[in-house]
């Protein structure tokens, strides 16, 4: 019994939307080719055969990313969940998941993502001011109430869908207004992604630094504990994942525990990557045209990938919650640490108390 997670970019690169601090505009910018186009007929099919015919495959997750993949249409998401309900077998259990922008939701979408299970995350970088800043449609005008005209229909359809935004440097000086407009909005599970500099290095006013995340998440931790003491609970994925850590469960967020796993990214072409932070040319692994997921598993530059050395601080050493971290993620731990500060060590000291209590609560 085995399960295998596939993240799945449609429509390649392609977006309506031209965000200030997008990753994934850095990464195929940095690529022989920047954009794969929207994946065929055949790829589509390709990829769920060999999804389904991994070895022991029990449990299933097609996850679609983009870029923006909604711009992949609704007759390729029909066509892919049809494909999937002829090929599965019986005995396998499939999960659906997509990250949108939400410019695309309708009724019709959003009928079509409750009818299939869909777990849709929307980018919304908080309150208007903010989110209008740096999500901005390709004629640069803000994009908030395209975005919560999208939640709308959601909850209209009861689809299932959480929150994700994009934690700035800026943001980053204004966790109480953010956690009272979650709170004002209803919103019961968020998720807060570190804004990464460039593949370049390149210093920006915009990425995450270690002193920001450590100041942000300090006050936001405050609010929520209160929240949660008194029986209001919000999911927070760093939270929901750093707190059963310390009960001996493992985090299901990928390189948390400081290795990375496998994530079987497929871009539009049908090529595979192992990473979503690293789908560059020299990573190439296969092709779902091409290879069976046995042989993508075995692939030399999979186990590169895997066994690279990642950056460390000198602060690791001696730091109480290496065993929990092991220098996190290696793309991700840029906005954590540097060799003078760790704002993530900086944090988990000043809530750690707090989340041990949790623990024994829920022991």
């Amino acid at each position: 019994m085995r399960n295998y997670s596939f993240l799945i970019k449609p429509a390649s690169s392609l977006c309506n939307y031209r965000c200030t601090y997008c990753f994934y505009a850095d990464v195929s910018e940095h690529r022989e080719v920047k954009s794969a186009g929207i994946m065929d007929e055949t790829t589509m099919r390709n990829l769920v055969k060999v999804a389904v015919e991994a070895p022991e495959a029990t449990d299933l997750t097609f996850a679609f990313q983009g870029g923006e993949p909604t711009l992949a249409g609704l007759k390729y998401f029909k066509n892919f969940t049809r494909t999937v309900d002829i090929l599965k077998l019986p005995h396998q259990t499939i999960h659906y998941a997509l990250q949108t922008n939400g410019s695309s939701l309708d009724d019709a979408w959003c009928a079509f993502l409750k009818e299939n299970g869909f777990l849709v995350g929307v980018s919304l970088d908080g309150y208007r001011a903010n989110h209008d800043f740096f999500r901005v449609s390709a004629k640069k005008t803000g994009t908030f109430d395209e975005v919560m005209k999208a939640i709308k229909i959601l909850r209209k359809h009861n689809v299932d869908f959480n929150i994700l935004t994009v934690l700035t440097r800026v943001l980053a000086k204004q966790p109480k207004k953010l956690y009272e407009f979650y709170r004002t909005q209803s919103f019961s599970h968020v998720q807060l992604i570190p804004c990464l500099p460039g593949l370049d290095g390149n210093e920006d006013p915009y990425s995450l630094t270690p002193s920001a995340f450590a100041t942000f998440y300090k006050t936001f931790f405050d609010l929520w504990y209160e929240d949660y003491i008194q029986g209001n609970y919000m999911s927070v994925t760093l939270f929901d994942n750093v707190i059963p850590m310390f009960a001996g469960v493992a985090p299901q967020q990928c390189g948390m525990l400081g290795f990375c796993s496998p994530q079987f990214v497929v871009e539009g072409d049908g090529t595979v990557y192992p990473c979503d932070f690293y789908v560059l040319d020299r990573y190439k692994i296969g092709n779902v045209n091409e290879n069976s997921l046995p042989e993508l598993m075995k692939n030399e530059i999979l186990d590169s990938f895997l066994r690279e050395p990642k950056r460390m601080s000198p602060l690791c050493k001696d730091c109480a919650f290496a065993k929990i971290c092991n220098g996190n993620c290696k793309r991700l731990n840029i906005t954590y640490f540097d060799d003078e500060f760790c704002g993530y060590q900086d944090f988990l000291r000043y809530a750690y108390l707090r989340m041990r209590k949790i623990v024994d609560r829920q022991i």
